[in-house]
């Protein structure tokens, strides 16, 4: 089936984020994560199947997880020709795996167009021998930031990921947690957060789709409360998100406590600057009761000194929000290299002095390079 697929493309341009509307063909089916709720009804009345079939056929795909129709016995087989010539369960293709000695799992996928994005299960180990797992997901092919310490922000930006692209990320990974092979049977997805390859906010409508399938009882089922959505800090997004109905999480990456430091390390904040990005997110806690989290990855040097921390706790004073201190992953620019541990230490405890809430984030993967796009960087490069 020849469909033509619309794309959001986003590109930084004079540091003004801007949307264009490209068009192009792609030799394939439709695929079923794709389509919401209503599409699949709509689908399955289009193929002379009474309409209750389409609640079977979503159970099929994200609570039984099912990887080809032939999985879906309880369908009629004549059902499952329809829709094995009308339709194509999942859009992804792992291409390339590394684990980390920590459990976490980055695999790299390759989309119907050929293009990669990678994307991380985090393993988190609570009570007793009970772990939990949180998904890491890319929403986006390269990224239309460029932050200079962000591998994905050095890919440049090719393309929006469609909502299927983003939920099959997650479906993967909630079949590998109960594979028996894997020794990991009843295990489950506890958390999604949506901090891999992009920014969510850029392409928001297919974004929030796959939210709204994650979440819907008749989809994945997860609580909206177990999502975190990030951003460079694209102030209409979080206006957005702060009036939908489902209230997810919301992390923006701070990084720096100034507009002139800021403007270097999260180039977008030249047309978001602090002065109307803060005000934003204590918009977003007033709207929706949750309290906002600030990424703030720390740079040897750079935005890592007992002033800049003073600076950053009266930026947000008062607000309730909680500050996630990262240390920072190596990165090719000479500049930005992880502060020493004793210096993040010192930061945290300045700011805890200052009463600002804020915790050392544990870092995952690092034997690895799990950061945001490394594996996908290393795989371009042996690609050439």
């Amino acid at each position: 089936m020849l469909t033509s697929i619309i794309i959001h493309d986003l590109k930084l341009k004079s540091d003004i984020i801007y949307c264009t509307r490209i068009r192009y063909n792609l030799t394939m089916s439709v695929f079923l994560t794709d389509m919401d709720i209503a599409a699949v009804k709509k689908l399955v009345v289009s193929l002379g199947e009474p309409s209750y079939r389409a609640k079977q056929l979503l159970d099929w795909v994200y609570r039984k997880l099912a990887v080809s129709r032939d999985e879906m016995t309880d369908l009629p087989l004549s059902f499952r020709q329809k829709l094995a010539a009308a339709v194509t369960p999942h859009t992804l293709t792992p291409i390339r795996e590394v684990k980390a000695k920590d459990g976490t799992v980055k695999v790299l996928f390759s989309l119907p167009d050929g293009k990669t994005v990678e994307t991380a299960l985090m393993q988190f180990s609570s009570d007793g021998n009970k772990h939990r797992y949180t998904i890491c997901v890319s929403t986006q092919v390269g990224c239309p930031i460029g932050c200079p310490f962000c591998a994905t922000g050095q890919q440049g930006f090719e393309r929006n990921l469609t909502p299927g692209e983003i939920i099959d990320q997650v479906l993967y990974f909630a079949r590998r947690l109960q594979d028996k092979s894997n020794g990991r049977e009843g295990e489950k997805v506890d958390n999604i957060v949506f901090m891999g390859m992009g920014e969510p906010l850029a392409n928001y409508s297919a974004v929030w789709q796959a939210i709204e399938m994650l979440n819907a009882k008749d989809g994945f089922g997860l609580s909206a409360r177990s999502m975190t959505v990030s951003t460079a800090g694209l102030i209409p997004g979080i206006e957005r998100l702060s009036g939908e109905k489902l209230q997810v999480g919301l992390a923006v990456s701070l990084h720096a406590p100034d507009d002139k430091l800021r403007n270097q390390l999260v180039p977008v904040n030249k047309k978001y600057p602090l002065d109307k990005l803060i005000p934003a997110c204590r918009g977003y806690f007033a709207q929706t009761g949750r309290r906002v989290s600030f990424e703030y990855a720390l740079f040897d040097g750079v935005n890592d000194s007992i002033p800049q921390a003073q600076a950053l706790a009266d930026l947000i004073r008062g607000m309730n929000c909680h500050v996630n201190l990262i240390s920072a992953n190596s990165t090719s620019a000479q500049t930005l290299r992880p502060s020493p541990r004793s210096r993040v230490l010192v930061f945290q405890q300045e700011l805890k002095n200052l009463g600002i809430n804020c915790t050392l984030r544990q870092s995952r993967g690092q034997d690895i390079d799990a950061g945001c796009g490394q594996l996908r960087s290393r795989f371009l490069t042996q690609s050439k």
